[in-house]
């Protein structure tokens, strides 16, 4: 078991280390891949049509939110009732050890974005007689990572969580994750909110916090019957 734990972390640390030079050459923060990407939501006065969007603003970015913050809470509830039913406190670690990645994923992702200076597209999209032009000198900062895409990503969680004994529930959260996290980022670019590349940045970074805390914490998982 250990010999196949130590393996599985050098895959990742291997994964991680190839993800962040895909990053860093393709995907430099308002670099040409993002402005390619976000051009087909920019009009010719460089604004963004669809910023006020229901589907867009409403639906993806209050509702799906509200949806995964219930799923959140529901981990939160079952860890709390497992400290007073006999029949949950065998699972304890199982429901605690995700709820509180989860909360830790997101709250990191707010704290960084909290403190960029990267501005948000549509702060930086300016109209010229020759067409749109990208102010990448502005400051108006606090949108970078992507911290909407944050609560879909967290849910990679649920993969460290089940690898091991039910493997099946782990790759859905596995790729429940990819297309929420990045369903939700995709949307936001299309309202301006964000680059593709703030949304992948806060992809890989909940990805390595997941595998970190995995690398002390899996043997506390694992000791558990999960069911």
């Amino acid at each position: 078991m250990r010999h196949q734990h130590s393996k599985f972390l050098l895959l990742q640390a291997i994964l991680r280390l190839l993800s962040l030079l895909i990053l860093l050459n393709f995907f430099s923060v308002a670099g040409r891949l993002d402005l390619y990407l976000i051009q087909p939501f920019v009009d010719a006065h460089a604004e963004f049509p669809l910023r006020q969007d229901w589907a867009l603003a409403v639906l993806n970015h209050r509702y799906v939110k509200y949806i995964l913050i219930a799923v959140y809470l529901s981990y939160l509830l079952a860890w709390l009732l497992s400290f007073r039913f006999q029949k949950l406190r065998a699972r304890r670690w199982e429901f605690g050890y995700f709820f509180w990645m989860a909360v830790i994923s997101t709250s990191v992702i707010a704290i960084l974005k909290s403190q960029s200076a990267h501005a948000c597209p549509w702060d930086m999209s300016i109209a010229t007689a020759h067409g749109v032009w990208w102010d990448l000198s502005a400051t108006a900062g606090h949108c970078f990572p992507g911290g909407h895409a944050s609560s879909g990503f967290a849910l990679l969680v649920g993969y460290f969580v089940y690898r091991v004994a039910q493997p099946k529930r782990a790759y859905f959260f596995l790729i429940a994750a990819c297309i929420l996290g990045m369903g939700m980022g995709w949307a936001q670019m299309m309202r301006g909110a964000h680059f593709f590349s703030h949304n992948l940045w806060t992809g890989w970074i909940t990805w390595c916090l997941n595998v970190v805390a995995y690398a002390f914490l899996a043997h506390k998982l694992h000791t558990q019957n999960l069911t």
